[in-house]
């Protein structure tokens, strides 16, 4: 196994299957007017840093986080394949998110995540790692499918 995590332009060819992946898992049973993912052309905007994990050059899993002022970022589009979870790869992305954030010199980290079962196995690795629930940031507002977490990094 040769995981590398490195950033990347979202845009690049052979991440396709991650994006249709994780575009399917958002759409599986959440109400459209709460899917609040942004699609690879949004993540190469100024302002998001944008990340894959590789095995082998093979594409696994990806992870962003979007600026929304000097101290505040917000995770994004983080995904794993279906087939290559259980390994700790969304937990390996997830630190170099945080570890990346805070090395940027950000001191919150938030984001949004669903309640559907979906996003079961999401909530419990971000607890795990030190997120707690919050109130909507950023523009968002109350939504019954929507839970909104952040950690604080310094």
């Amino acid at each position: 196994m040769s995981i590398k995590i490195t950033e990347e332009h979202p845009l690049t060819p052979d991440l396709e299957l991650l994006f249709q992946r994780h575009t399917a898992d958002m759409h599986a049973d959440t109400p459209p007017e709460s899917i609040h993912m942004m699609d690879k052309a949004a993540l190469a905007a100024p302002g998001i840093r944008f990340f894959v994990l590789r095995d082998g050059g093979e594409p696994l899993a990806m992870g962003a986080f979007k600026r929304i002022d000097a101290a505040h970022a917000e995770i994004k589009s983080m995904h794993v394949l279906a087939e290559a979870r259980g390994r700790g790869l969304s937990k390996a992305m997830l630190e170099h998110l945080v570890a990346a954030a805070r090395q940027d010199g950000f001191t919150r980290l938030s984001l949004e995540t669903g309640v559907q079962p979906t996003f079961v196995a999401a909530r419990a690795l971000y607890m795990l790692a030190g997120f707690s629930e919050c109130p909507p940031f950023d523009g968002y507002e109350d939504d019954p499918n929507s839970v909104f977490m952040t950690k604080a990094l310094a």
